[in-house]
């Protein structure tokens, strides 16, 4: 079972994202808890993911995010929002979030995206992307810095890369690819340092800024 914490000040949503989740055979909302409690409650729980909401009236979600970052063994982290405060949505990704999704996003793709968390893959609402780059306009494209480093990468390293970026997990880009788990380990481990990020979703956000997603930049790399 993918054991879930969803961290949340309304408990309409708590109660909506339980309902949900509890609905799938293979995941289980251990805690709902709003965020002055949420550390405690994941630190007793013990979950392999946590949907935190990004802004919250009783403490900031990131305070939450870099707390339960430091924890032992500490879930996997997506953040919640509506997207009205969508620069804190690239504040949480450079603290180690592993990916954001919409409060609205729908019922059946909500299952499909915890388990892509739990099993090591990011998740990026299409919609919340778009708007993230649309309200970013620096964050287009890669800069000189960024671009150099792309072009450290190996061929191999930019096919696990731009599959990462699509929100495989490592057992899903082995298939992909015919590689062993532990191999496309090694090969994140190398791309995180080559890239200086210390995430699968920056290293994504990367890509996307490298214009690796759709084939544009694949040429600068892989010496």
């Amino acid at each position: 079972m993918i054991r879930v914490v969803v961290v949340d000040d309304e408990a309409l949503v708590r109660s909506g994202f339980q309902l949900i989740l509890n609905a799938a055979e293979d995941i289980e909302v251990v805690a709902t808890v709003s965020g002055a409690g949420a550390v405690a409650r994941v630190r007793e729980t013990r979950p392999d993911v946590v949907l935190l909401d990004i802004r919250m009236p009783d403490v900031d979600g990131l305070t939450v995010l870099r707390e339960v970052r430091t924890l032992p063994d500490g879930p996997v982290v997506a953040m919640l929002t509506t997207f009205d405060t969508d620069e804190y949505v690239l504040a949480a990704l450079r603290h180690g979030a592993a990916g954001f999704l919409l409060k609205d996003t729908e019922p059946e793709q909500l299952a499909q995206m915890v388990r892509t968390l739990a099993a090591g893959g990011i998740v990026m609402s299409p919609k919340a992307s778009r708007t993230l780059l649309l309200s970013h306009p620096g964050t287009e494209s890669a800069d000189a810095e960024e671009a150099a480093r792309v072009r450290r990468l190996t061929a191999r390293e930019l096919d696990v890369l731009v599959l990462v970026a699509e929100g495989l997990s490592n057992a899903d880009v082995g298939l992909r690819l015919h590689l062993s788990a532990g191999t496309v380990k090694d090969h994140v481990s190398a791309i995180f340092t080559k890239l200086r990020v210390t995430s699968r979703i920056q290293a994504a956000l990367l890509a996307q800024r490298a214009r690796l997603l759709d084939g544009q930049g694949r040429s600068e790399g892989g010496r």
